[in-house]
């Protein structure tokens, strides 16, 4: 376990004048404590917040962000307050604190819900102070270094939260050795088995290619010293889950794949870098469209760097970076590396910097114009993943945009009235549809038509959240306004039925306000949107403005539509639902189930009420279920007895080779599954992309085909369609 002493002399190894005292309290609080807590693995639970502290000391962090990893799980995990940290260590480290601590103490729907508002508040705490993401990182390098410890489901879950959220994180802030840890810790303990056999065939071959390493690394430095270059040459294996990733694009072995070993040069200035190059290519032969200019164009997270791939010795691949000391800091260390230790400055960073960190703003609007905790967290992961495309526009501004993004994405990401309005793109100067995928070096000069509104089609093609949230905004809208006019209609029509009127009930402020009352509504808008959302009935109205006589008791309406409860949103069925689904605790509801998701007992659910139809039940996480009015969603759960049998899809990406459908129908045969309807077609590239249809019982079946379909050889990714 570090020690206070230790951990004092590595602060002001960087930060000479860095308050010693403040971190020895710190220290101290954060012991007494966690005294009596111990972790998972046997250790006291004091050693991870001293391990976070040293984490952030590797950053070369201020003193308050190492008070704020010591005492980061103090609030959530002991019986300290925000108040005891601010009165004994001032608002600057309890703020810090604040905003690393989880959600603790709110009680969520799901574990879905609390995740996303996990990370919504700590985007809203990290614009504030870009720390409290540094901080939360290394708390998140150090549990995955403990993983090993936990439950499997744990794992898998700690571990998928860390690939699609944190290791992104890591890589928009330009901390490529985080980034490169995390990805790797992930990998092991999501592809447990994948993971041994890539780490065991790469530390067979480990003696012979460290050899050759420093024999290219000698030759190279030699061949640079020549020309008069003052620089330092290294080279290292590629981390295992780079090497998986290319292995599944490219279908291959990783026999197969050439350029394992990357080699990095570090000369001291900008035109060093440029000359350098030339060196390179004179001695071995470049790979033809291998080379990018990350200097001339960095990458938005401030990456810089020559990257060219050449034929080396012994006519293997190698990839060679070249960058100044500068740049292999900032590459290393990523925003961390521009910190500022005024404390006027707080937690920011230069403004030079600041531009290009302007995700974050975009994460702070999408977290206030993205209410669903699901749709948050959803749009965060796309946005964060990494590959990137570089447009400009008719200006010559660069815009960057994920990979796959269309011209909706631009118009949207120039402004939303553009979006609203798009019909088309000249794209370098020839027309193209909205669904192009605009490429690197594309001008893009958006057309549009006042005419022209957002539709449904286009949630298919756009890729950046930003747009996606704007066009589920506008159909939203649009689909509330229908719904206010129907709902309107709706209730007219029923109150002239029973010989009144609505234009009189509309002006009768006494009857309205028992009505409002009575139906938890705030105004008439909202009364109508209710109907005609199918969330309330023209009879639940008539039940409060003209209730029955006594003598017509058998048509007085059930007291749950009169009250407004949710049960009385679903029709009900005379008996129990065989199909397994439970609604805040009632077993009888009306369900029918998304075609576009085909949920199955285990999946992740969620209900959306359906006007005439009942709950209409789609996978959490489905993009079709983003759609809807989050209004309209209600919590809903599988029944422990639940027993159904539903069509199912998977997607088989395979090598397009001879016996390989066979093996596969084999598979399928060999988990008890008959398969009803199989759709196969091969590509260009070598492949075959095969559905196959099937009936299947409940997740534990659908996982084990899946496993099971994974482990054929030739078969390159399984998903469900």
């Amino acid at each position: 376990m570090l020690q206070v002493d230790d951990l004092i002399q590595r602060v002001r190894g960087y930060q000479p004048l860095a308050d010693a005292e403040l971190i020895k309290r710190a220290y101290d609080f954060s012991y007494r404590a966690h005294s009596g807590q111990v972790r998972k693995s046997g250790d006291p639970y004091f050693v991870h917040p001293a391990g976070v502290a040293g984490i952030i000391t590797e950053l070369r962090l201020d003193t308050a962000s190492v008070c704020a990893g010591l005492l980061h799980d103090v609030v959530e995990d002991t019986l300290a307050s925000t108040k005891d940290l601010e009165r004994e260590f001032g608002h600057e480290i309890a703020n810090l604190v604040d905003g690393v601590t989880k959600l603790s103490k709110i009680n969520f729907t799901s574990k879905e819900d609390r995740q996303a508002e996990n990370f919504r508040k700590m985007v809203v705490a990290m614009a504030r102070d870009i720390r409290v993401l540094l901080v939360k990182l290394c708390d998140r390098v150090d549990n995955m270094r403990t993983l090993e410890f936990m439950k499997p489901d744990a794992q898998e879950r700690i571990a998928r939260e860390t690939l699609d959220i944190y290791a992104p994180l890591a890589n928009r802030l330009g901390m490529q050795s985080f980034k490169s840890e995390l990805e790797d810790l992930s990998f092991k303990y999501l592809e447990p088995e994948v993971y041994a056999e890539l780490a065991s065939t790469i530390s067979r071959t480990k003696r012979e290619r460290d050899k050759y390493i420093a024999d290219v690394s000698k030759t190279l430095l030699a061949r640079l010293a020549e020309q008069g270059f003052a620089c330092d040459v290294s080279g290292r294996a590629k981390h295992l889950y780079s090497v998986w990733r290319k292995m599944k694009a490219q279908d291959c072995t990783i026999d197969q794949i050439h350029d394992l070993i990357a080699f990095r040069v570090l000369v001291e200035s900008v035109s060093d870098c440029y000359a350098a190059l030339g060196v390179v290519h004179s001695k071995w032969t470049p790979v033809p469209g291998r080379f990018k200019d990350y200097i001339a164009l960095p990458k938005p997270n401030m990456y810089q760097s020559l990257h060219t791939t050449v034929i080396g010795p012994s006519r293997e691949r190698l990839e060679i970076q070249i960058r100044t000391h500068e740049m292999h800091r900032v590459a290393e260390r990523g925003i961390a590396a521009h910190w500022r230790y005024k404390e006027r400055n707080g937690g920011g960073v230069p403004d030079q910097d600041a531009q290009r960190f302007g995700w974050l703003r975009q994460l702070m609007e999408w977290q206030k114009e993205l209410k669903d905790p699901a749709e948050f967290l959803e749009g965060v992961k796309v946005d964060l993943f990494e590959g990137e495309v570089y447009v400009f526009t008719p200006k010559g501004d660069v815009r960057v945009f994920p990979r796959g993004a269309t011209p909706i994405d631009f118009a949207f990401a120039i402004h939303s009235q553009l979006g609203e309005h798009i019909t088309g793109a000249r794209i370098n100067g020839k027309l193209e549809p909205l669904r192009y995928k605009l490429r690197n070096g594309d001008i893009v000069d958006i057309i549009t038509n006042p005419n022209q509104h957002p539709s449904k089609d286009w949630l298919e093609f756009t890729g950046t959240t930003r747009a996606r949230a704007k066009i589920r905004n506008f159909l939203r809208t649009e689909e509330r306004e229908k719904s206010l006019r129907l709902g309107r209609e709706l209730l007219e029509r029923d109150l002239r039925k029973s010989g009144l009127s609505l234009n009189r009930l509309l002006k009768n402020d006494h009857e309205l306000g028992k009505l409002f009352e009575s139906l938890k509504v705030q105004n008439q808008e909202e009364l109508f949107i209710g109907i005609g959302y199918g969330k309330l009935k023209p009879t639940d109205v008539l039940a409060v403005v003209a209730p029955p006589e006594e003598d017509g008791r058998e048509s007085i309406p059930p007291a749950d539509l009169r009250e407004g409860r949710i049960e009385g949103l679903v029709r009900k069925v005379i008996k129990r639902d065989e199909e397994g689904i439970r609604l805040n605790g009632i077993n009888d509801v009306l369900v029918r189930y998304a075609r576009c998701c085909n949920p199955l007992p285990g999946d992740d659910i969620l209900g959306f009420i359906t006007r005439g139809r009942g709950i209409t039940i789609h996978r959490r996480g489905c993009p079709k279920a983003f759609d809807t009015d989050p209004a309209r969603r209600v919590e809903i759960a599988w029944d422990a007895k639940a027993k159904i049998n539903r069509n199912v899809q998977l997607r088989v990406t395979t090598a397009n080779r001879p016996g390989i459908l066979a093996t596969v129908g084999h598979t399928f045969s060999a988990q008890g599954i008959n398969i009803s309807e199989a759709n196969c077609r091969a590509g260009d590239d070598g492949r075959a992309v095969n559905v196959f249809t099937f009936i299947c019982s409940d997740m534990n079946q659908l996982k084990n085909v899946m496993k099971a379909l994974q482990k054929v050889e030739g078969v390159v990714a399984v998903e469900r369609a």
